[in-house]
């Protein structure tokens, strides 16, 4: 094992990553009878802050091996997940700006599992984690941020910590650092400065999330789906959560615009015109989802990336996980597979590994190919959704034949 008993990790951050490396890490280790490793784990949110930020549906994969239900049943958490998820195909439809069906990816199931997706509230599945954690030895301090860190000559990590509402920062030591905070990581400014800015991926999304009282309209009410202007360069993103509640997002390319999430009543309608002037090809429901859209839901949001990096001899003692090493834009909504996988890998590798040189290389090897599918597949789907001109003729024509291959087989 990399980490012997009586040695201390410290674990920066208290998201999907981290919450899946310390349960794994329990799980794992295997020389109870020597001595559990002292874990620690910082949260700069209140317990429950940090279960109840951010209230959106997630998509927790299971199509292959890399998939984030596939942690979750190493977890053993696979049968909680589901009392509180609902099961879908994991299908991707693709339609005409006037709703002709022009294309789908269709998913497989992975070896056993019970869906090629479950979709569930970020709440239920961090309030999952966080009260399983809760029978770990990990001592939580909600309310606590690892703000800093750096390498002694001894080799130990010391570590910065403030609490909420308190100026004074405290000092702690460990003999592994975990950076699971996040995509703006203290830790990563502090071991790879250069390394902080994300690269704009050349396009922006508008959207929120819609309330339609009546039931959400076919053909929109049940899977993922993509809608395509025909070869105006604009396409909608759309994600039912349940029957009544749709999760949108109009995209359009060009030079990149600032983040926003608060819009005054003013702004929030001068927001929905935009989009529905600037996607006026797109038909109905699509005016619908858009006009029936929670003002407090509402974002602009430019399309940000970086891509993951490996763990070298400078990084030696810290390991960095889920956004803290890699971000993906919102083009590919599996952020939380690829946390939950993180933290199961590290703590396997830690565990079964006669180094940390070895643990940190095979963690790599495994997190680092991972990421960089789902990253090129991003850039892929932007391509596509923006598709112009002889682009747009290709991807149609490239559709069509699928179409009738389907029909054949």
């Amino acid at each position: 094992m990399t980490v012997q008993p009586g040695k201390r990790i410290i674990v920066a951050g208290g998201g999907f990553a981290s919450l899946a490396f310390v349960l794994a890490l329990e799980q794992l280790w295997q020389s109870s009878t020597l001595g559990h490793p002292e874990v620690l784990l910082y949260e700069q949110d209140g317990r429950d802050e940090s279960i109840q930020r951010e209230p959106y549906t997630l998509c927790i994969n299971g199509a292959d091996q890399n998939d984030g239900l596939v942690a979750i049943q190493q977890l053993g958490l696979l049968d909680e997940v589901r009392k509180h998820s609902t099961l879908n195909g994991g299908d991707i439809r693709v339609w005409s700006d006037n709703w002709k069906w022009l294309s789908s990816i269709n998913p497989t199931t992975h070896g056993d599992l019970p869906a090629a997706t479950m979709r569930i509230t970020r709440q239920d599945l961090k309030r999952i984690l966080v009260e399983k954690a809760k029978h770990t030895r990990t001592i939580f301090s909600w309310g606590a941020t690892c703000t800093s860190a750096e390498r002694l000559s001894n080799g130990r990590i010391r570590v910065s910590i403030t609490e909420a509402g308190d100026e004074k920062t405290s000092t702690q030591y460990c003999d592994l650092l975990i950076a699971g905070d996040g995509a703006n990581s203290r830790i990563r400014a502090s071991f790879r400065p250069h390394d902080m800015t994300t690269q704009y991926a050349g396009a922006t999304q508008i959207g929120g999330i819609s309330y339609i009282p009546e039931g959400l309209p076919k053909p929109i009410d049940q899977d993922y789906g993509l809608q395509m202007s025909s070869g105006a360069g604009v396409c909608c993103i759309y994600s039912p959560f349940d029957d009544k509640t749709i999760a949108w997002a109009l995209s359009t390319v060009g030079p990149e615009r600032d983040a926003k999430t608060r819009f005054t009543a003013e702004e929030f309608i001068v927001l929905k015109q935009e989009v529905l002037k600037t996607a006026s090809m797109l038909k109905e429901p699509f005016g619908t989802v858009i006009n029936n859209t929670i003002p407090k839901t509402a974002f602009i949001r430019p399309a940000k990336e970086k891509p993951a990096f490996a763990h070298d001899a400078s990084l030696y003692g810290v390991m960095f996980i889920g956004d803290a090493n890699h971000i993906l834009s919102p083009f590919e909504f599996v952020g939380a597979n690829l946390a939950l996988k993180d933290g199961w890998d590290l703590a396997e590798q830690i565990c079964h590994s006669n180094s940390l040189d070895a643990a940190m290389a095979s963690f790599d090897r495994l997190s680092i190919p991972r990421f960089q599918h789902k990253f090129d597949f991003s850039h892929e789907r932007i391509n596509f959704g923006h598709s112009t001109g002889k682009k747009w003729i290709f991807y149609k024509y490239g559709m069509a034949a699928q179409r009738v291959l389907n029909k054949v087989h």
